[in-house]
């Protein structure tokens, strides 16, 4: 007879989905526990929002005054699937009952595999495949480039204007923002070249123009600096940090035949963009194209770290035994919510409500950029939804607004980032698993400040 857990209800949150704000923002627990973290903590970690946390259920984060707020942030597309769901919780806490950990390269565990397997069969691309597990996405963008390097003998690395690809000293010099990412951090290892991209809102006449101009350029770059030296290209399907910018069509198309023509490895950066946000499993579906390689980490494992790196058997396994590993990578724990991530992709209508948010998100801001002067472009796919503030004529970059109006919806209650190469780029990132009426909740707080912003 097993005895009964007397705390196994404080594993279920329940927070009424409903946004609540019962103080000044921060208040003052959040205030005073604030001072504690500059006494204890150091400086270089920012924050969005000065506000300390006591739990997040769906859409929901409760902060310690007890304000609610409309997350329109999932940790950073981590939380997808809200941040205590409870088959995550079920998987985690059976698994807390065998070991917490075991160094897979020491003895294995089948939940390694079992997430191996999945992403196999479910990465884009017809062809046999491999995965490493890894702990984060900047790791595993690391780890992606050594298996490149290793496959093909050759060393540099193609990467794009407006990427984000991690703050690791390689990631960082792959990453095109200099502040605040890399300013006063270098010097960066070298054998990285950058191209342009195929921005549709600041390239130059069709898209189809835009698509063309930009693969010209990158072959130029290529070829400029010896193709045959170069091992990776790596891209984002959907350019994140830089601002959420969804590229022209067929540019990645593109980039995918120059890769073949050459040798390079196409390595696709789906760290953000993956496990259903972008209304698809992956964001390299809208385009039609697969990469030699795929790297997949946040919502992977529900705000475990976990991170993974897929791809061509024979590329994958070009690395001898013992070249890649880590002590704590694809830890039992992280694995197994990422199994629980899988079976809610796959029983629960995930794919449906990101495309949902992108249809009801986009017919409300066309309209707001339509009689507003501050919104230079409304886009996204799916849940990866973003508005860039900018002078709609000039396209003159706009961030102090940006900023504002993220400000006056931290003080309504709803939770919003800023982003993109000119901090001008308001990002929203809501959990697949939040209420609509919540969502658009949030929506309309968004644009009634955006309408106050632009009056004054």
């Amino acid at each position: 007879m097993t005895q009964e857990n007397p705390s196994a209800d404080r594993l279920t949150v329940s927070l009424p989905q409903s946004r609540q704000i019962v103080t000044e923002i921060p208040g003052p627990v959040s205030r005073q526990k604030q001072q504690m973290r500059r006494e204890h903590v150091v400086d270089g970690f920012g924050v969005a929002l000065p506000v300390f946390v006591d739990a997040l259920d769906r859409g929901v984060v409760q902060d310690v005054d007890g304000n609610r707020f409309i997350d329109f942030s999932s940790g950073i597309a981590v939380t997808s699937l809200g941040a205590s769901h409870p088959r995550v919780q079920e998987r985690l806490s059976a698994q807390m009952a065998r070991f917490t950990h075991t160094c897979f390269m020491v003895m294995q565990y089948e939940a390694f595999v079992d997430v191996a397997r999945w992403l196999n069969r479910n990465t884009p691309g017809d062809f046999e495949k491999r995965t490493a597990l890894f702990s984060t996405g900047a790791e595993a963008i690391e780890n992606a480039i050594k298996i490149a390097r290793v496959s093909t003998g050759r060393s540099r690395v193609l990467v794009f204007d407006e990427a984000y690809h991690g703050r690791s000293l390689l990631t960082m010099a792959m990453t095109a923002k200099v502040n605040p990412y890399k300013r006063d951090f270098g010097p960066f290892p070298s054998e990285i070249v950058r191209a342009p991209s195929a921005n549709p809102l600041r390239g130059e006449g069709s898209s189809e123009e835009i698509t063309a101009r930009a693969l010209e350029r990158v072959e130029e770059t290529l070829l400029e600096h010896g193709a045959e030296e170069f091992a990776a290209m790596v891209i984002e399907p959907i350019q994140g940090e830089g601002g959420f910018v969804v590229p022209a069509p067929g540019f990645l198309a593109g980039l995918e035949e120059i890769a073949k023509k050459y040798g390079i490895v196409f390595i696709i950066d789906e760290i953000q963009t993956g496990m259903g946000r972008t209304g698809e499993l992956f964001a390299s579906t809208h385009e039609g194209i697969a990469g030699d390689i795929t790297v997949t980490a946040k919502a992977l494992a529900a705000g475990l770290p976990l991170s993974a790196v897929t791809g061509r058997a024979e590329i994958m396994n070009a690395v001898p035994a013992g070249g890649l590993g880590g002590t704590y990578a694809g830890n039992p724990l992280a694995c197994e919510a990422a199994l629980a991530v899988f079976e809610v992709l796959a029983e629960e209508p995930l794919l449906e409500t990101a495309r949902m948010m992108q249809e009801r998100f986009l017919e409300l801001f066309d309209d707001v950029k339509k009689s507003t002067r501050v919104l230079g472009d409304v886009r996204g796919r799916g849940a990866m939804l973003a508005l860039e503030f900018a002078d709609p004529d000039t396209l003159e970059p706009l961030p102090d607004l940006a900023q504002e109006v993220s400000a006056r919806c931290h003080e309504a209650g709803v939770l919003t980032l800023v982003c993109g190469t000119h901090n001008n780029v308001i990002r929203l990132l809501p959990p697949l698993v939040m209420d609509e009426g919540l969502f658009t909740e949030g929506l309309e707080i968004l644009a009634e400040n955006i309408r106050k912003v632009d009056a004054n």
